[in-house]
């Protein structure tokens, strides 16, 4: 990639950044059982994450009427808040990852569709608030990804130029937000991506298993 000069690196937050998965089922499976529904299994509703919160309770409540499904969803959502980082932790080695990143003297940020509602104090819990160089969620700009609105968002928070970024995601959508605005895009396999998910088809320049592969993507890319 002899053109590309990497200024920052971007992720996605759920299923990339972080495991936020232990805390989303929880509260699912208390809503569900708050109204009369059984608990469904933490491995069936972990791959629907990346979609967001309705549809994992259409998975879990397929026979609700949709008035229903939406009183489940905004009792899951307020169980959530109250408990954004009771369970959730980052991926093995991703706090070794970030603190490299710094060390090059790279940038780095996050792009996600989830409510700033979520976002902010889930990156507070974690103290990365005022380490991050940009914090874009679903409802920061009018659209949320695949749209490229939250792409350019966050590169002008971060002061940054598109080309010059990476952007890591674990679901086809982020790799597509990645790709319009000419991003290279980096699929995090380890990630919340069902079976028949098909990620070699996304279109990605590279897939990582671990959090500690980007560390050698970045280093190749910087010729280190």
């Amino acid at each position: 990639m002899p053109d590309f000069k990497l200024d920052c690196v971007l992720f996605d937050l759920d299923g990339t950044l972080v495991d936020t998965a232990p805390d989303l089922v929880a509260c699912l499976n208390r809503a569900l059982d708050d109204h009369g529904y059984a608990q469904v299994a933490y491995e069936e509703i972990k791959p629907l994450i990346s979609f967001g919160a309705l549809p994992m309770i259409k998975r879990a409540a397929p026979e609700a009427a949709a008035e229903l499904q939406q009183r489940i969803l905004t009792d899951m959502l307020d169980y959530y808040q109250l408990n954004i980082a009771t369970h959730s932790r980052f991926y093995q080695g991703m706090q070794d990852t970030l603190a490299h990143i710094e060390m090059l003297g790279l940038k780095w940020g996050v792009v996600t569709n989830k409510r700033q509602r979520f976002t902010d104090p889930l990156m507070a819990a974690l103290q990365l608030s005022t380490r991050a160089a940009c914090i874009i969620s679903g409802d920061s700009t009018p659209y949320s990804k695949p749209h490229p609105a939250p792409m350019l968002a966050a590169c002008e928070q971060a002061g940054v130029k598109p080309e010059n970024c990476v952007y890591i995601g674990d679901a086809a959508h982020d790799i597509s937000a990645g790709k319009t605005v000419n991003m290279k895009t980096l699929v995090a396999l380890y990630g919340y991506i069902p079976v028949d998910g098909h990620p070699h088809s996304w279109g990605a320049n590279a897939m990582i298993e671990h959090p500690q592969q980007l560390q050698h993507w970045i280093s190749a890319t910087l010729c280190l």
